[in-house]
């Protein structure tokens, strides 16, 4: 049996509160329910049992410090041909690191190196036949905006539930502790 999973930073439930308020203005947007807000440190995609063991022990082992960031300016993935709507996440070091030491700890584990640039961020929507010049009115609507320091303290291995039509479930299935 393999499961879905990803590293991630949950995203506080003010912060997400202010982000959902956000939810409008843009035709074709498949806006995600405020529990899913959170940023992708690594996706690992379909693991096995094994693996699993293997990357809980190799996650768990992080000597990492918490660290303050913040969320900005909206933008999306698709130049043209939008597909993806999401929140900026400031990409500070201590962030970046925590990214590699995820990417390492996959690669201990067995799992495929990651291939894309790692651009953190909070997805706000998935988009269909969404015409660009809305998306920049919301993109100017967002310029202004900031979430102010939010504390990174811990970060966890999430279980993907795929869902037809809607929104997967995020399972929380360990947390691991920073600093």
């Amino acid at each position: 049996m393999s499961l879905r999973l990803f590293a991630a930073l949950p995203i506080e439930r003010d912060t997400a509160r202010e982000l959902k308020r956000l939810h409008k203005g843009v035709p074709g947007a498949r806006w995600r329910p405020l529990e899913n807000f959170h940023i992708t440190l690594r996706f690992f995609g379909d693991v096995d049992e094994r693996q699993l063991e293997d990357l809980d022990a190799e996650l768990s082992a992080f000597m990492l410090p918490q660290f303050a960031y913040e969320l900005g300016t909206a933008n999306w993935f698709g130049k043209s041909d939008p597909h993806t709507l999401w929140m900026s996440v400031d990409a500070s070091e201590p962030l970046m690191e925590l990214n590699s030491a995820c990417e390492r700890a996959a690669r201990r584990a067995g799992l495929k190196a990651e291939t894309r640039h790692f651009k953190p961020h909070v997805t706000m929507a998935y988009l269909h036949n969404t015409p660009v010049d809305r998306l920049r009115s919301f993109v100017d609507r967002t310029l202004d905006y900031r979430s102010g320091p939010l504390m990174a303290q811990y970060f966890s291995l999430y279980k993907s539930h795929p869902r037809k039509g809607e929104a997967n479930i995020y399972e929380p299935i360990a947390d691991y502790p920073l600093g």
